[in-house]
């Protein structure tokens, strides 16, 4: 891993995968870290050079001062992808990073093959926003301890957990490993999201990856995401919950799999 100076910001990052081969860049969710991509690191290697990276306020990553904004988000990619010479990759982004290559999508098409979009929503209607509002009080008051028993249930399905309860733990100190200030300034930027009236406008391929038991990104919801963006592919993965990679990685592996391009 290293760290990267934009000068506004240092971001964790990591790169792993063969050099020369065609870049591809993974934006974590809200709460976690670049090592949620663990499990698929294998599979994209075989392809891909794959940039990780902790988005502001997360991880290894500095915490500048908040609010965020979606904007500076991904202003923070195109920093990342410029210091590293990346004229162009492909993109895989879940939860606030799939949010992110929305807003990238729409304002650097030029910089991305594909996407592949996984348990996000693109608009934040205003009868969720007060969830936030809660959310932040809670962190304010008791740290990220006081939310993560019920991140863990949004992202992992119960089944999932009572099965593995080592790799909850693992999640669990990432969750609260972060920068509290920095979830909350993410917070802020959640509560903007306003992505949806622009999807028609996007010109890239775009796969839409949901889990069947989201609770923070419904089915439904972004069924009709798909269904707003130009030739968009759309894939219900059964069992899971809102981090889906991690959940049912073997079924998230084969839905990426042939739009990424890679064989088997």
């Amino acid at each position: 891993m290293s760290i990267v100076d934009l000068g506004h910001v240092q971001l964790n990052t990591r790169i792993d995968g063969a050099e020369g081969a065609p870049w591809i860049v993974l934006s974590n969710s809200l709460g976690a870290n670049l090592t949620m991509w663990d499990a698929q690191m294998p599979l994209l290697t075989r392809k891909y050079r794959v940039l990780r990276y902790d988005k502001r306020g997360h991880g290894g990553s500095g915490t500048p001062d908040g609010p965020y904004s979606f904007a500076e988000l991904c202003e923070d990619v195109i920093g990342l992808m410029d210091h590293f010479g990346i004229e162009q990759a492909a993109w895989m982004g879940l939860s606030m990073g799939a949010m992110t290559g929305m807003g990238l999508a729409l304002t650097h098409p030029d910089r991305f093959s594909r996407m592949v979009l996984a348990d996000g929503r693109a608009d934040m209607p205003e009868a969720n926003q007060g969830m936030w509002d809660q959310r932040i009080a809670a962190i304010s008051e008791g740290g990220l301890a006081a939310i993560v028993d019920g991140t863990l249930a949004m992202w992992l399905t119960q089944d999932w957990r009572d099965a593995n309860p080592d790799r909850v733990a693992e999640i669990r100190k990432m969750i609260t490993g972060n920068d509290p200030a920095g979830y909350i300034a993410c917070c802020e930027a959640l509560k903007k999201l306003d992505y949806l009236r622009y999807l028609g406008g996007i010109t890239l391929p775009v796969l839409y990856v949901v889990g069947s038991e989201d609770m923070g990104a419904a089915p439904a919801v972004m069924r009709e995401m798909a269904e707003a963006t130009p030739d968009a592919g759309f894939v219900e993965l059964p069992g899971a919950g809102h981090v889906a990679n991690i959940n049912v990685p073997d079924a998230f592996d084969a839905a990426i799999s042939p739009f990424l391009g890679i064989d088997g």
